[in-house]
């Protein structure tokens, strides 16, 4: 495959994708008010709990099975590195450019998800279907392709909707409790200035006291006691029900359907008795992606008008995602090749050293919007990411193939 066209495959889903981001901005100007403040929370929690649960499931259980997923089981590993190392090198620009604290979060979650589910199943697809492609038969390709991207995304929703999510809530949760606790004092140093000292002490120690059990306080308390106490207070700052996002539990339900071969024959295949099932759900799942891209357009009106992220934070992020982390991946996929952990088949290198050049995943986007926490930077990053992305993209897809061939 030739430079060009590796140039126009890799270049198109990336455009089509912020060819809807356009039709997100236009939709939420003032004049015609179909994105506005008040419409996008809606379609954000319907992308949130119905359209992105539903794609996950859908692609998941029509496409995994027992045998590929015993084959598959780097795949999972690598999409955790990309995560891992991502964040280590948004920490690091956290440190360097000075990030504010409340885009710490999103700089992080920028920095370590990529878009592992869209735009694999938009191009490699479009790569295998090239008439010189490198991976042999296009139909065998597009399957195995298929399968590879289906994982991808599965894995990675996971992942996202674990991993990311509670690292940018935490990060959200600590701008907010900030803020509060920056206006609580300020209105207590008013009150404690008319206060005597001896009410200001038993104040204090009043609500020191109040924070343990009655036996913790007078010394008396078991082993037992004490870690319940702290599991009780550890479940009730963290949300645990938080943890299990709809997208999670729906790749839970995937992996179910796919793998279990009695589950699968009753809803998977063109003679299931119950296909509508799966057909119900692929309908619904095809409208998350152009609708997350909807969102990230509506927020990006927002993000021209006023947006506080600097210029370096921009930078750091489009240079972590297309030149720091594509060259630590060729190091963790070669060397995983070399150990035996992964086999010859050079279309599954191709997307696991994929996996580490993609830009950020939409669905940060809708979790800014979920916090309340950098709508408009998140736009304004993505914008820029996606941008560069069909650049970015080809060059490495091109050394990529060039390095497997």
């Amino acid at each position: 495959m030739g430079f060009l066209d590796l140039f126009v495959v890799a270049m198109v889903p990336v455009l089509k994708v912020l060819l809807i981001t356009l039709v997100g901005l236009f939709l939420a100007l003032d004049r015609i008010d179909l994105l506005g403040s008040t419409a996008r929370p809606y379609l954000n929690n319907l992308i949130f709990y119905v359209f992105s649960p539903a794609l996950v499931s859908s692609q998941l259980a029509g496409t995994i099975t027992l045998q590929s997923l015993a084959s598959l089981w780097f795949m999972p590993v690598n999409i955790l590195l990309t995560f891992i190392i991502g964040s280590v090198l948004a920490w690091i620009l956290i440190k360097i450019t000075r990030t504010p604290p409340h885009l710490q979060g999103l700089v992080i979650g920028c920095c370590s998800a990529g878009n592992l589910g869209n735009l694999l199943l938009i191009i490699v697809p479009a790569v295998c279907n090239e008439s010189n492609s490198p991976f042999g038969d296009s139909t065998v390709c597009s399957s195995y392709g298929m399968a590879y991207a289906s994982l991808s995304m599965a894995v990675g929703a996971i992942y996202i909707w674990t991993y990311v999510y509670i690292i940018m809530r935490i990060y959200a949760d600590n701008s907010a409790e900030n803020t509060k606790n920056v206006s609580i004092a300020d209105s207590e140093s008013y009150t404690e200035a008319l206060l005597p000292s001896s009410e200001k002490s038993s104040c204090h120690d009043h609500s020191v006291h109040a924070e343990l059990p009655e036996t913790m306080s007078e010394g008396k308390v078991t082993f037992m006691e004490r870690t319940f106490w702290n599991f009780k207070k550890f479940a009730a700052n963290t949300n645990l029900k938080k943890v299990f996002a709809p997208a999670t539990i729906a790749a839970m339900f995937g992996f179910v359907i796919g793998t279990i071969s009695p589950i699968r024959k009753v809803i998977i295949g063109d003679s299931a008795p119950l296909r509508v099932l799966e057909s119900s759900a692929s309908l619904l799942g095809q409208a998350s992606i152009p609708c997350m891209a909807l969102i990230m357009g509506s927020n990006l009106l927002k993000g021209l008008r006023r947006s506080e992220i600097s210029v370096s934070v921009i930078a750091g992020i489009v240079v972590v995602r297309n030149f720091f982390l594509p060259l630590i991946g060729i190091g963790i996929v070669k060397a995983a090749h070399h150990f035996g952990l992964v086999g010859s088949d050079s279309l599954y290198q191709f997307i696991l050293l994929l996996q580490y050049a993609l830009p950020p995943a939409m669905a940060i986007g809708v979790m800014a919007q979920l916090f309340k926490a950098g709508e408009s930077e998140c736009s304004v990053i993505m914008l820029w990411c996606y941008v560069l992305a069909a650049f970015s993209l080809t060059l490495w897809s091109t050394f990529y193939m060039w390095l497997l061939g």
